[in-house]
C-alpha cells in the first residue's frame, strides 16, 4: 500500500486484489512508503509518476477524497497516463475516523482511513464518461453565470435609457436587440439622435435590424427624439456605450460556450436527450449534475439531489398533508428539471394529462410543475439505466408509479 497527500489531496494508492481479513486489511503493514508529498503541478505530478512507475500500472489503484477543484487536475492528469481513479465521498472517511477510539489526523492516517473506506465501500472506476460529465457541469455552470451577468447589465441599460431617452423602449417594443444596440452604441441620448441627418439614422436601423426598421420608423424616431422628456448627460452616454459592449462580449462567450457544449453532448449521445422538448442547456445541465447513473440505486435519489422533494413536517400524531420543496439539492439540475418538465406538458400528451391531473386536484401550475419534474426524474433515471430512449407509449407506466 502507497500512501501519498499532496497539498489539500489526501490520496491512496492500493495494489490491486487487496483484500480485508477479519475486518482488517490481509497486509495492513506492508506499507511500501508513506507521506510522499509533491505539489499541485506538473513538476509534483511527474514526480510521483516516477515513483508509480516501480509497479504494474494494472496493479494500483488511485484513491482521494472529494476536494472539489483540488483533485481536479490530479484526477485528469492520472486518468491519461492510463491509471484507474476512484474518488470518495469524505464524510465516509470522517464515519471512519471518528469511529476509533482516538480520533487523530494526519496526512499519513488519513491515506490509511481512504484505504480502509476503498475495502468497505469499493468505489467506482473514474471513467472518460465521468470526465465529460464533469466537463458539461462547468461548461454549463458557466454558461449560467454569464447569462445572470448578461441580465444584469440589461436591466442597467434599460435604468440608463430611461434617464436620458424614456420613450426610446416603447417606441421599439423593447431596447435589447440588435437594432437598438448598433443605434445607442452611436447615438444614445435623445440630442444626439434628434441631430443627426435621416438619410445616416434610417440607414443605421435599417441594416442592423435587417431591414426591419425602414425610413419612416427613422422619421418618426427623430421626431421622437425632439419632444422627449429624457436628460442631457454625458456619464451615462458613455455608460450605455460601454454596457453595450459588456452585452455583447458576454453574447459572445455564450455563444462558445453553447457550442461546446453541444460537441460534448454529441460525444456523450445521452440518451435524455429524445425527451421531447429537452433543450442542448437543460441536457447539458441535467448530464453533467447528474454524471454517471450508477452512482443512483433509486430514482429517489435524482428527485433529492434536485431538492425537489417535499419537506418532511412531522410530529407526534401530525403530519403535514401539503409542504414545500426541500429546494436542498443543484439548483441548476432543479431549474433544468422544471423548465423540461413544461416543455414536456406542451410536448407529451401523457405527460399533459398528468399535469391536467394535478391542476384539477387544486394544486398551483408551479406545484404541479414539481410534480411533473419529480416523474421527469424517473423517466430520466430509467432511461439512463437501461440506455433507452423516450417512448411515448412506455411512460404510462412510470406516471402511474
Amino acid at each position: 500500500m502507497l500512501l501519498v497527500s499532496p497539498q489539500h489531496i489526501d490520496v491512496c494508492i492500493i495494489p490491486a486484489g487487496f483484500q480485508v481479513f477479519n475486518n482488517y486489511f490481509k497486509t495492513f503493514h506492508e506499507i511500501i512508503f508513506s507521506n510522499f508529498k509533491f505539489q499541485n503541478n506538473f513538476n509534483g505530478f511527474s514526480s510521483l509518476k516516477l515513483e508509480l512507475e516501480k509497479f504494474n500500472i494494472d496493479e494500483v489503484f488511485i484513491l482521494l477524497e472529494s476536494t472539489g477543484h483540488y483533485g481536479e487536475n490530479f484526477t485528469a492528469f492520472f486518468h491519461n497516463l492510463g491509471f484507474k481513479l476512484g474518488i470518495i465521498n469524505p464524510l465516509q472517511t470522517a464515519s471512519l475516523r471518528k469511529a476509533k477510539i482516538r480520533d487523530s489526523k494526519n496526512d499519513r492516517l488519513d491515506s490509511i482511513t481512504i484505504a480502509q473506506s476503498y475495502l468497505i465501500n469499493k468505489p467506482r472506476v473514474i471513467s472518460q464518461k465521468d470526465i465529460l460529465c464533469n466537463t458539461l457541469k462547468y461548461l454549463n455552470r458557466s454558461r449560467n453565470d454569464r447569462v445572470k451577468e448578461r441580465s444584469k447589465y440589461k436591466i442597467k441599460l434599460t435604468g440608463c435609457i430611461d434617464i436620458v431617452f424614456p420613450e426610446l423602449q416603447f417606441f421599439f417594443n423593447g431596447i435589447h436587440h440588435k437594432g437598438v444596440y448598433a443605434l445607442l452604441k452611436h447615438y444614445n441620448t435623445k440630442e444626439a439622435i434628434a441631430a443627426i441627418r435621416i438619410d445616416k439614422l434610417s440607414n443605421t436601423i435599417y441594416k442592423a435590424s435587417h431591414g426591419r426598421f425602414d425610413r419612416d420608423k427613422a422619421t418618426a424616431l427623430k421626431s421622437l427624439a425632439k419632444t422627449s422628456v429624457g436628460i442631457d448627460s454625458k456619464a451615462l452616454s458613455i455608460e450605455i456605450t460601454q454596457i453595450i459592449q459588456l452585452i455583447e462580449f458576454l453574447d459572445k462567450q455564450i455563444n462558445d460556450l453553447e457550442d461546446e457544449i453541444k460537441t460534448v453532448l454529441k460525444t456523450l449521445n445521452s440518451t435524455i436527450q429524445s425527451i421531447p422538448g429537452i433543450s442542448h442547456n437543460a441536457s447539458a445541465a441535467i448530464i453533467g449534475e447528474i454524471g454517471i447513473i450508477d452512482k443512483y440505486s433509486h430514482p429517489s435519489k435524482l428527485i433529492a439531489l434536485a431538492g425537489i422533494d417535499p419537506k418532511v413536517r412531522q410530529s407526534g400524531n401530525f403530519n403535514a398533508s401539503s409542504t414545500r420543496m426541500s429546494k436542498r439539492g443543484s439548483r441548476y439540475l432543479r431549474y433544468a428539471l422544471i423548465f423540461t418538465a413544461w416543455n414536456l406538458v406542451r410536448h407529451s400528451p401523457n405527460i399533459n394529462a398528468y399535469y391536467q391531473k394535478k391542476r384539477a386536484q387544486g394544486k398551483s401550475h408551479y406545484n404541479a410543475l414539481g410534480h411533473v419534474a419529480g416523474k421527469l426524474c424517473r423517466i430520466i433515471f430509467k432511461l439512463l439505466k437501461n440506455d433507452m430512449v423516450y417512448n411515448e407509449d412506455k411512460i404510462k407506466v412510470l406516471l402511474d408509479s
